[in-house]
C-alpha cells in the first residue's frame, strides 16, 4: 500500500537520497543535471522557506518524491523522482495525482513543470496525464552551458 505524505525540513536527507539515486542517470547528460549538486543542507533551507515536497512510501520505504512551490495561482513542481528499482510501477503517476489533488484543495488550477527537451519518456508521461507543451525554450544552466527545455502545463 502506498502512502504519500507532506515532507518537512527534517525529511531533507530522504528527499536528497531519492533524488540523487534517481537523477544519477543524468550524471553524464549534456549538460549534467544540477540535481546532483544539491545538498541535504540546500534542500533543508529550501523546505524552511518557500519550497514544499511530498514523499511516497511503499510499505514504509521511501520510494519517490516531488518538490514544488506555489506562486500566486500556479503550482510549479520539479525534481519528480522515483528510485530506479521502483520505476515503471506507476509511482510517479500517483505522486502527480496527489499534487493535482493538493492543488485543487488550495484552489490552484494551473500546474507547470519544466522537462529537458531530449528526455522523451518524461514528456510522454506528462502528456499522457494531460499536460500540454506551452513553450519550448533554452535556459541558462550554468555560467557557460544552456539547456533546451519544454514548459508543460495542465489546467485542472
Amino acid at each position: 500500500m502506498m502512502k504519500i505524505v507532506r515532507a518537512n525540513s527534517s525529511d531533507a536527507p530522504i528527499i536528497h537520497d531519492i533524488m540523487v539515486r534517481a537523477f544519477k542517470v543524468f550524471e553524464y547528460a549534456t549538460p549534467p543535471t544540477s540535481a546532483l549538486k544539491e545538498t541535504v543542507s540546500s534542500i533543508t533551507t529550501a523546505l524552511e522557506h518557500e519550497e514544499q515536497a511530498f514523499i511516497a512510501y511503499l510499505q514504509n520505504e521511501a520510494v519517490g518524491m516531488v518538490r514544488f512551490r506555489i506562486d500566486e495561482n500556479e503550482l510549479f513542481f520539479y525534481r519528480l523522482a522515483t528510485l530506479p528499482e521502483f520505476q515503471g510501477k506507476g509511482i510517479a503517476k500517483k505522486i502527480l495525482h496527489h499534487i493535482e489533488s493538493y492543488a485543487i484543495q488550495h484552489n490552484i488550477r494551473r500546474i507547470q513543470c519544466h522537462v529537458r527537451k531530449n528526455v522523451a519518456k518524461n514528456i510522454a508521461l506528462y502528456h499522457a496525464l494531460g499536460y500540454q507543451i506551452e513553450e519550448e525554450k533554452t535556459m541558462k544552466h550554468s555560467e557557460h552551458t544552456f539547456i533546451d527545455i519544454v514548459s508543460m502545463v495542465k489546467i485542472i
